[in-house]
């Protein structure tokens, strides 16, 4: 399987797949289109990825876009430090949408394209928590300006029930069911592969494996 993303959280998700994975930057402007929501503007973006790269005899393609929405505003990768603590002082102690649109390419040319939507509850973090995690370099390559997984703890877990992996920017029970679709299967158990990584119980994937959500 090719990956089309440079994103390192997606090439360690990806892997819990137990399939043969390579990577492959792909440069893409993420700027979303007037009156583009969330959902349509991640489905765009990962089809464009995924038809952007090149395709060996028998490989599939993978790519995937992530965008936070919080009160109908799309919110991407922070260009700046002002810019991340903007975003992370909008979204404390309340909570926004993480839409995650996948979109694969079978070797015969056919693509399909699924979503992810999670909500997600963020822990009334300090200011001083907010510039130490600025400090730290993190936020600046995450949609929204922070990692569900990072040492920063943004979530308040305890009220958090929705697709963890979805938040870290790949929802992999999404990616099974469309690989699925398109005759192919992961080599390992995607959903025991994800909590034993994320240690995080998740109690929807049934629901997604079945097309459910």
């Amino acid at each position: 399987m090719l990956l089309a993303s440079g994103s390192p959280r997606r090439r360690e998700l990806i892997a819990l797949m137990g399939l043969p994975v390579e990577a492959c930057a792909v440069e893409a402007d993420e700027s979303p289109r007037p009156g583009e929501n969330g959902r349509d503007l991640t489905r765009r973006l990962a089809r464009q990825k995924a038809e952007a790269v090149g395709q060996a005899p028998g490989v599939l393609v993978l790519a995937a876009d992530t965008c936070v929405v919080d009160g109908g505003e799309l919110l991407g990768k922070p260009r700046h430090a002002a810019e991340a603590r903007a975003m992370l002082e909008r979204l404390r102690g309340r909570q926004h949408t993480v839409v995650t649109s996948i979109a694969v390419r079978a070797p015969d040319g056919r693509l399909l394209v699924d979503t992810c939507e999670s909500r997600v509850p963020m822990r009334p973090y300090s200011d001083q928590a907010i510039q130490s995690y600025l400090d730290s370099g993190s936020p600046f390559d995450k949609a929204g300006g922070y990692g569900i997984q990072d040492g920063f703890e943004p979530v308040e877990m305890s009220a958090f029930s929705d697709c963890f992996a979805n938040v870290m920017g790949l929802p992999l029970c999404h990616a099974t069911r469309t690989l699925r679709r398109l005759g192919a299967e992961p080599a390992s158990d995607v959903p025991a592969a994800c909590a034993a990584h994320t240690g995080y119980a998740c109690r929807v994937y049934p629901a997604i494996l079945r097309g459910e959500a």
